[in-house]
C-alpha cells in the first residue's frame, strides 16, 4: 500500500501551533517568532512533510529564508559560524533554517532534491562539500549556494588558509628550546563526511619545521579525538618520549585546554616546562590564557552570507573564492619567545 503523505494537520500537531501558525511559516509571515518557525520547520522535517514551494512564495516570489546545512550545532565553531551568518542576514529580513546533517542517514535525506533545504531562496553548505554526492558534481537545487570553511571550483567559496595556519604555528615554535610535538585531530573516517582542515594545518606545520631544521620524529604526532580529554592523552605520551620543557602545537584549542588541564595536574608550569599552541580562536582561550592561532569565524560566515545575498539578487559572474589568513595570538600558555631564534 502506497504511504500516506503526512498532512498540514500533522505538522501543526507535531510543532504544537494551529494550522494559521504553520501556514504563516509556510508564506513566510513576520509575524512568526524565529522559535516558533524553528520548531514548525522541525516538525516538517521530522515527518516529511514537502509544501508546494508555490504556496511558500510570497510577494515577489521569494520565502526570505535561507538554509544552512552544517555538521553540529552545539560548539563553538558553528555557534559562531552561525552569528556571523545571521548578522548580515538578518539585516536584509531573512531567517535562517538550520539542518545540522549529524549522520549518515541524515545526509541521504538532505541528498534528496525534496527535502525543505532546498526549498528556500539560498543554501550555505559549512565544511563538508556534499557535491561529490550528485552527478557532474552539482547540488540538485536552482538556488543559489555558498560554501564556508570548504571549496568548490562551481561555487561561491569562503575558507580559511589551514596550511599558512599550520606554517604560522611550527615557525613560532621552532624559536623555543626543547623537543616539539603536535597533536592531529582525527578526520571522520567516512568519505561522506570529508574535512581536511586538521591535515592541512600539521602539513603547513611540518613544512615549517623543515624549513626551519627542527627534527620531528614520527612519535612526536599524536592523533586524537577532537576533545579536552584528547589532548590530556597527547601530553602523557609526550613526557614518556621527552622531558620538559615540550614544546606542543595541539591542533585546535578544545584539544589545546586538555593539555594545559593534564600539565597543572601533573605540577608543570604551563608557558614554561610545556608550551601549549592552539588553533581556532576561540573566546575561551583569552580566559585561560592559551596563545592560539586564530580563525575569523565571525567573518568568514558574514562573508559567506554577503556572497548568498549578492547571487540571490541577481549577480551571475563565474564562482568567487575569499580566502581568510588565519592570526597568532600570543598569550601565557607559550612564555614569552626568545629575542633570537632558537638554533639546535
Amino acid at each position: 500500500m502506497r504511504k500516506k503523505k503526512p498532512t498540514i494537520h500533522e505538522v501543526a500537531a507535531r510543532a504544537g501551533v494551529g494550522l494559521g501558525t504553520v501556514s504563516r511559516v509556510l508564506n513566510n509571515h513576520p509575524a512568526v517568532r524565529p522559535e516558533t518557525r524553528a520548531r514548525v520547520l522541525r516538525a516538517m522535517e521530522e515527518l516529511g512533510y514537502t509544501p508546494n514551494p508555490h504556496a511558500r512564495r510570497i510577494a515577489g516570489g521569494r520565502s526570505y529564508t535561507v538554509s544552512v546545512l552544517l555538521p553540529f550545532v552545539a560548539t563553538e565553531f558553528y555557534r559562531r559560524l552561525i552569528e556571523g551568518i545571521e548578522s548580515v542576514l538578518l539585516e536584509k529580513r531573512y531567517d535562517l533554517a538550520l539542518f545540522p546533517i549529524l549522520s549518515e542517514a541524515r545526509l541521504r535525506r538532505y541528498l534528496e532534491s525534496h527535502t525543505l533545504a532546498y526549498l528556500t531562496d539560498g543554501l550555505i553548505l559549512a565544511s563538508y562539500d556534499l557535491t561529490e554526492h550528485f552527478e557532474g558534481g552539482k547540488l540538485p537545487t536552482d538556488r543559489p549556494v555558498v560554501l564556508v570553511d570548504t571549496k568548490n571550483p562551481r561555487y561561491d567559496s569562503v575558507y580559511l588558509d589551514n596550511f599558512l595556519g599550520g606554517h604560522v604555528a611550527g615557525t613560532y615554535l621552532a624559536r623555543f628550546p626543547g623537543a616539539i610535538f603536535a597533536v592531529k585531530v582525527e578526520e571522520e573516517p567516512d568519505r561522506a563526511f570529508r574535512h581536511t582542515v586538521f591535515a592541512e594545518r600539521m602539513a603547513g606545520f611540518l613544512q615549517a619545521l623543515k624549513e626551519q631544521g627542527r627534527p620531528f620524529p614520527e612519535d612526536h604526532l599524536y592523533t586524537t579525538r577532537l576533545s579536552p580529554e584528547g589532548g590530556r592523552l597527547a601530553l602523557r605520551h609526550f613526557l614518556e618520549k621527552s622531558s620538559p620543557p615540550l614544546n606542543v602545537f595541539a591542533g585546535a584549542d578544545q584539544v589545546a585546554l586538555g593539555v594545559m588541564e593534564e600539565a597543572e595536574r601533573l605540577g608543570l608550569t604551563v608557558g614554561q616546562e610545556v608550551r601549549v599552541l592552539g588553533f581556532d580562536g576561540h573566546p575561551f582561550a583569552e580566559e585561560v590564557g592559551l596563545s592560539t592561532i586564530a580563525q575569523p569565524v565571525e567573518a568568514m560566515g558574514a562573508k559567506a552570507a554577503q556572497l548568498l545575498l549578492e547571487r540571490m539578487q541577481g549577480y551571475a559572474a563565474p564562482p568567487r573564492e575569499v580566502r581568510f589568513e588565519p592570526l597568532l595570538i600570543e598569550r601565557a600558555s607559550t612564555g614569552t619567545p626568545p629575542a633570537v631564534p632558537y638554533v639546535p
